[in-house]
């Protein structure tokens, strides 16, 4: 049985991740949250890992005086999140943190040669080959918790060497699919937030409604999987059965198929390359029917080339797509901005961030800072 990290554990990942633990009655030596203390009491007061890291300064030292009653040790800061994923104890650290914030940890983890589990897309949307490349001095697997790259790493599972010939990655569409550009100008917060079949974080869900998440998912594949943006077809699937899928040089076409419960990739990445029985609810495909696939709006949703273009050009161009979404993101979250700008900003700040092919983890967060700066002072 593995011992685990969970970092990001009170969001939606990281809670299910424990629900996953739970049933399978795995050990927790380590958790990293945000700032809901009173659910991150609870998970420690369960769980009792060793460490429990608090990125919010102040929300730690309500957590310490929560848990000054046990042995539990209680760090804060981005400095106790790092440690907690090096933490001694564990086999492997599921990163679900949200945003360029989890690529530290992501290092932190690698370094200290943790299997990882990641559910941190950011990680390699910014990352890129820094990531890949020091899992591979490393000798540690990355194991992706993203539904769609879990699907598409179960689907390939056996195949032979080079007989992938494309990734096909499935997208739900989010809550404005089939509507026109024209539709979108006066959508809210509720609108966007409001996603037909998965029950996710803020953020994230609006980077669903923007296809900013599938562009950012293509970016992920490329360095999950040591292919090109070209080698990846995105289709709109609205069941959001077919996870993702590959098509072999011979024209086969292998799909992973299942309920839209996150628990599974969860548990397959905890598991692999073991299979064991899941909490999610079984698929009946006579009750789901019939099955849907679409090409995607890119006119009406231009986040997706974005990112296309951004992987293809390589460097610290997605860094900047990425930084600048999350800040475009936030406004429109805050009401600041409208829907249709956030592709406009992210395109704004893309534009203006120099070709770098050889970059460090520094300036990876500079190009980050800088796309942001730009965002804050369009609006």
């Amino acid at each position: 049985m593995k011992t685990i990290c969970i970092l990001g554990s009170t969001g939606s990942i990281g809670t299910q991740a424990l629900d996953v633990a739970r049933t399978g009655g795995y050990k927790v030596c380590a958790l990293a949250a945000n700032s809901n203390i009173k659910l991150a009491e609870e998970q420690a007061r369960e769980f009792r890992p060793r460490i429990v890291a608090v990125y919010n300064e102040q929300a730690a030292r309500d957590l310490k005086n929560r848990l000054a009653d046990t042995d539990i040790s209680v760090v804060a800061g981005e400095e106790g999140v790092v440690a907690a994923a090096a933490c001694d104890e564990s086999d492997i650290v599921l990163n679900a943190i949200v945003g360029i914030a989890g690529l530290r940890p992501t290092i932190s983890a690698i370094t200290a040669k943790k299997t990882l589990a990641l559910a941190n897309k950011e990680s390699l949307v910014t990352g890129g080959t820094l990531v890949t490349n020091l899992a591979k001095k490393n000798g540690v697997s990355i194991l992706p918790v993203d539904s769609e790259h879990s699907a598409i790493f179960q689907c390939m599972q056996g195949l032979p060497e080079n007989s992938l010939k494309k990734i096909i990655l499935t997208a739900s569409g989010g809550p404005f699919f089939g509507k026109a550009k024209e539709e979108l100008k006066n959508v809210t917060v509720a609108d966007a937030l409001n996603h037909p079949n998965w029950s996710m974080g803020r953020k994230i869900t609006i980077d669903s409604a923007t296809l900013m998440n599938k562009g950012f998912e293509v970016i992920e594949a490329v360095h999950l999987f040591d292919v090109s943006a070209d080698d990846i077809e995105v289709l709109v699937h609205r069941q959001s059965i077919v996870h993702s899928a590959v098509e072999t040089v011979d024209g086969a076409v292998i799909a992973q198929l299942g309920t839209a419960d996150m628990r599974l990739p969860i548990q397959y990445a905890l598991t692999y390359p073991d299979r064991t029985p899941c909490p999610c609810k079984s698929l009946s495909l006579s009750d789901v029917g019939t099955l849907t696939f679409a090409k995607p709006d890119r006119e009406t949703f231009p986040c997706l080339d974005l990112c296309i273009k951004a992987s293809l050009q390589g460097g610290l161009k997605t860094a900047a797509v990425n930084g600048a979404n999350e800040a475009a993101v936030e406004l429109f979250l805050d009401g600041k901005i409208s829907f249709l700008q956030i592709p406009e900003l992210v395109e704004r700040a893309c534009d203006a961030q120099r070709d770098v092919k050889d970059f460090t983890i520094d300036d990876v967060f500079a190009a980050d800072r800088a796309a942001r700066e730009i965002v804050y002072s369009s609006r």
